[in-house]
């Protein structure tokens, strides 16, 4: 398997790689003292279903909504075939989740072929994800995930990111996606 970086010209394929999941667990999470003692995520079993976050936003889209010219694209292949892929966002203004920072990139996108998954793709990609973010001497590296995303929560935790907040309301205004808690993630690169 081989990681490089693409361009935006490349996304054609690298939106090609599905990114769906079946969730069956999620994270539900416990105030304490209404939240004065602290917040628990307990992981709680599910009713399965697929979600699939190319169906509220495609990497074909990016460039419609986002100033993306300071965005890195990885892409993984095995042979001919793409497996993997990586967008980090950094240095944009209307970009939200870089909290206005230089020194801060975003994991926007990381995704593994079904086929793929669990043989230490996502791994490789997470962390030339975090160089591509050191070598624009970004402290951290932010990563947005949800409370129905278990697997990538506890992979996030492997990696060595820290939960760095849990917005119970963050998407309220979405109705597709308003019952799902917002869950930050950091790593201090």
């Amino acid at each position: 398997m081989t990681i490089y970086e693409i361009n935006i010209d490349d996304l054609e394929e690298y939106a090609q790689i599905p990114i769906a999941f079946e969730v069956t667990s999620i994270y539900q999470v416990k105030l304490v003292d209404q939240g004065l003692g602290g917040i628990q995520l307990l992981e709680a079993p599910t009713q399965p279903y697929v979600k699939d976050y190319d169906a509220l936003e495609n990497p074909l889209e990016w460039q419609n909504q986002f100033e993306i010219h300071h965005w890195g694209f990885l892409l993984a292949r095995n042979g001919d075939q793409a497996v993997g892929g990586a967008a980090i966002a950094w240095n944009t203004n209307d970009v939200s989740m870089l909290e206005g920072r230089i020194d801060l990139s975003v994991l926007w996108d990381i995704r593994v072929h079904p086929k793929w998954r669990k043989q230490g793709i996502g791994t490789a990609l997470f962390r030339h994800a975090a160089a591509w973010s050191t070598r624009r001497s970004c402290r951290q590296m932010k990563i947005e995930t949800q409370n129905i995303n278990v697997p990538a929560c506890k992979f996030y935790a492997r990696m060595g990111c820290e939960l760095g907040d849990i917005r119970r309301f963050g998407y309220v205004e979405t109705p597709q996606t308003a019952d799902e808690i917002q869950l930050n993630w950091y790593l201090n690169l």
